[in-house]
């Protein structure tokens, strides 16, 4: 009975398995990392990102940049699993998760005077998107249906209504001073002040069953926010060429706070007559059991209580060569140290290891007004079968991007983008399916494409 009673507790707990920590921290701001992607050599406007100590040898006087996103992506969960075949007519039932986002926009502001240098982005720099489960997710639909099986009632016997939603940005503005030390070095410092509004939002609700009515309502709804900063190091070389830079963003230490507008975990009076006719004398100490466990449960998500949500350290470098005045070409490589930023429940300590990014690029200039870049990233999570959640997954990838810019006169440059990231799909196979005793299996697969624009200004 307490395994078939976990579908409570977990149901409690979406808001912390919601969570991806460092893994959904963002790098793509400007239209220009879009399409080309390595961009930590940049001394373009984009570098008050990507290479804040490239501005030392970017252009003279203030330039600004507007830039949109657009991205689409599902994430989906195929399972396998006895149950369903009563439920959905088929053991293997596909939840689609509908991610997406308004127009994302972010702003760039440089100004430079001989050696020194001071530049702005404000952006989404984590996070940034809406993800919706219409029917749900098998760690909810499976284990109540289990459940109810478990105390004589069958799929056919009620209506099952499911829906998962949640909402998670990070905004950030970020302040950066550059200085040329030398002919050939600079350096930067930078700070960030992130900014986290987020919110979970579901419902499992089993009723109508003919002669016992509702069986169990489960409500969730909490909004979360919260402040963090974060130090920013930068170092740039340039001679000739050759240019190689590095950056080090330290560890963001965001503790977010609960609004809870609904928070219930009922059982239904069909349930509890359900499981009194089943325990017969000892059908109240089960039920006095369940209350204590769901208040238990609830405590970290009622009305006040805090909830930890790092941005993790990330340490980037990159090495820049022109081949010629048309053609350029980078190398770069991302370090996310996620095992070392807090996450709920210490879920950080599920990795295997931080994120690993690799990134290369190719810019051309075909003539004088039109350039036209290209690039990849692989990025390798350190994902375990322990650490993948229904509400919460990662899979490793592989992304391509494209575009191009064009210079509509000496001081505007627009710029259009698309990329797309193709993903390996996850699989979790469990001799117990989410405890319930019964061998089952998770298929988690993604897909993810983005368009942009936007337009440069030199004065």
């Amino acid at each position: 009975m307490k395994k078939k009673l976990l579908l409570m507790t977990l149901f409690v707990g979406f808001a912390v398995i919601g969570r991806a920590g460092g893994i959904m921290t963002n790098t793509n701001y400007h239209i220009a990392f879009d399409r080309m992607f390595a961009r930590g050599t940049s001394f373009e406007i984009d570098a008050a990102f990507s290479n804040p100590a490239g501005f030392a040898w970017g252009h003279e006087g203030f330039q600004m940049s507007l830039n949109f996103q657009k991205p689409w992506q599902n994430r989906d969960i195929e399972t396998t699993f006895p149950m369903q075949q009563m439920m959905y007519g088929d053991p293997t039932f596909k939840y689609h998760g509908k991610a997406s986002a308004p127009i994302v926009p972010a702003l760039f502001a440089a100004y430079k005077k001989e050696r020194l240098a001071v530049s702005f982005m404000l952006g989404i720099v984590g996070s940034g998107g809406y993800v919706e489960y219409n029917d749900g997710v098998p760690m909810f639909n499976v284990l109540l249906a289990s459940m109810l099986a478990g105390n004589g009632l069958t799929p056919d016997q009620y209506k099952l209504k499911s829906s998962m939603k949640g909402k998670q940005y990070i905004y950030g503005g970020q302040l950066n001073l550059t200085y040329r030390l030398t002919d050939h070095i600079s350096a930067a410092v930078g700070l960030r002040a992130n900014y986290y509004d987020g919110y979970y939002r579901g419902y499992v609700l089993a009723d109508q069953h003919p002669a016992l009515g509702e069986l169990a309502n489960l409500q969730l709804d909490v909004d979360q926010r919260a402040w963090g900063f974060t130090p920013i190091i930068s170092v740039d070389y340039h001679n000739g060429p050759w240019t190689v830079a590095a950056k080090y963003e330290f560890r963001t230490k965001i503790n977010t706070t609960n609004t809870t507008n609904q928070l219930q975990a009922a059982m239904g009076q069909g349930l509890q007559q359900a499981i009194m006719a089943k325990y017969g004398d000892q059908g109240l100490a089960v039920l006095q059991g369940i209350g204590q466990t769901l208040d238990a449960k609830m405590a970290s998500y009622k009305d006040g209580a805090e909830t930890r949500y790092d941005m993790p350290s990330l340490l980037t470098v990159a090495v820049g060569y022109d081949f010629s005045k048309r053609l350029r070409g980078a190398l770069e490589y991302h370090f996310f140290d996620d095992k070392h930023a807090k996450m709920a429940n210490d879920r950080q300590e599920l990795l295997s290891h931080g994120t690993h990014e690799f990134l290369a690029g190719v810019e051309y200039d075909v003539n004088d007004k039109l350039t036209l870049s290209c690039g990849g990233q692989r990025t390798d999570y350190g994902i375990s079968d322990e650490y993948q959640q229904n509400t919460s997954f990662a899979c490793d990838s592989w992304s391509l991007g494209l575009g191009g810019a064009v210079k509509l006169n000496d001081k505007v440059k627009l710029n259009v983008s698309y990329f797309c990231s193709l993903y390996s799909d996850y699989t979790v196979e469990s001799a117990s399916y989410l405890g319930t005793g019964v061998a089952g299996k998770d298929v988690y697969s993604r897909t993810n494409h983005v368009i942009g624009i936007g337009i440069d200004y030199k004065f």
